[in-house]
């Protein structure tokens, strides 16, 4: 039997029973969506957090207290104003390093108040990260040398504190110590989970007399090239360790935090993507049971079919093809119901969704996989039916 006779006997065979046949595709369909969809996720939200971490800047390094593992607990830092004029003198240019001292504090304007985020910072914060001031400036030299009270609020706490009003030039309360506004940032969303806009940035020596401390929670390297990165933080912590031998300290690059947080994604991608796959199995099997119930229908004509010459080998092809039409149709069919929910996702959710050519392969190259691993058995039972019991048979 020619192929092109055989997929045409197929295909007459399908429309035949179209509700069965739909049925069974039904399973491939829902199984290739959801790994699409899901791929898609893991995707979208893997490039989001790349592109969030990249958005902080570029080339930098991060210099903290301790070792930097997840689950590690955290560690007292020892670092002071006297380690900012070491780093600088290793780094070469004050504009590259920041540093910062963290505290959660409500702030608070009349009658309005907001639990935010208070960072003790230098100057330099805007040219090492990527942050513009939307209205009123910056910290100056002069701020942090006289440890000024005066800060910069993020977006949502200005509008929070002062709704549509500038707030720029006003009154706020920190930690019961008052200050005034300077400027206020530009919006730019979260950063890995962080809302970067629920923040304000105060003086570090002004936070030192506030929380009546003098440590430095971590500093932020900008280096002049991505080569030189990792030769500055080995001076760095070597520098560090002879100052305090007593504690430890790391220095972590994006490509660092990239690499560990790509990979936990990946992970993620795939066991999702594995579980989809489960759904795609039950469908095989569906197929398989589908094929093995058209083959006892369909005795007698198999059996007349190699009464007039047909070979077992064209009677294995024609049912095998049958499988592998109703896979692969469902995996189109799944393909466009994953891309259309993918999209649909990221048009009407938060949740970022990126849809990859690479998956669409796999799922399609799965379902047509699926058609003929599950049709092989049918196909081959029907292929070594006897022609005269095929005949006898009712």
């Amino acid at each position: 039997m020619r192929f092109a006779e055989a997929w045409r006997v197929a295909v007459d065979a399908l429309r035949a029973n179209r509700m069965r046949s739909g049925l069974t595709m039904l399973g491939m369909v829902i199984g290739v969506g959801a790994v699409v969809v899901l791929v898609a996720l893991g995707t979208g939200t893997k490039n989001e957090v790349e592109a969030q971490v990249e958005g902080l800047g570029s080339n930098l390094l991060i210099v903290v207290p301790g070792q930097v593992s997840f689950g590690a607990a955290p560690t007292q830092s020892r670092l002071d104003m006297d380690d900012l004029d070491a780093v600088t003198r290793i780094v070469g240019e004050r504009d590259r390093v920041a540093v910062t001292l963290a505290s959660g504090e409500t702030v608070a304007a009349g009658t309005s108040s907001k639990f935010t985020s208070v960072l003790g910072v230098i100057e330099t914060t805007p040219k090492v990260f990527v942050r513009e001031v939307r209205s009123g400036h910056y910290l100056t030299r002069t701020d942090v040398d006289t440890a000024r009270r005066v800060a910069v609020l993020g977006a949502s706490v200005a509008r929070t504190l002062f709704g549509e009003r500038d707030a720029v030039g006003q009154q706020v309360t920190i930690a019961g110590v008052r200050f005034r506004v300077i400027g206020v940032f530009q919006s730019v969303g979260q950063s890995l989970g962080v809302d970067r806009d629920d923040e304000v940035h105060i003086p570090i020596t002004t936070a030192h007399r506030l929380y009546a401390t003098s440590r430095i929670d971590a500093f932020a390297v900008k280096a002049p090239e991505r080569e030189t990165i990792a030769d500055l933080g080995d001076r760095i912590i070597a520098d560090l360790h002879k100052r305090h031998p007593e504690s430890e300290f790391s220095a972590v690059t994006q490509e660092q935090i990239l690499g560990v947080l790509g990979d936990i994604l990946g992970v993620l991608t795939s066991v999702l993507a594995a579980i989809a796959g489960i759904s795609l199995l039950v469908g095989g099997v569906g197929v398989s049971n589908i094929m093995l119930v058209s083959v006892r229908e369909r005795i007698r004509e198999i059996g007349l079919r190699k009464a007039v010459g047909a070979r077992p080998r064209d009677i294995s092809v024609q049912f095998l093809l049958e499988a592998i039409l109703l896979t692969t149709l469902g995996g189109l069919l799944g393909i466009a119901l994953g891309v259309g929910s993918s999209l649909i996702i990221a048009a009407l959710t938060p949740v970022p969704a990126a849809v990859t050519w690479w998956s669409l392969a796999l799922a399609f190259g799965v379902s047509a996989g699926v058609g003929i691993i599950f049709g092989v058995v049918p196909a081959q039972r029907a292929g070594r039916l006897d022609p005269v019991i095929a005949l006898r048979s009712e």
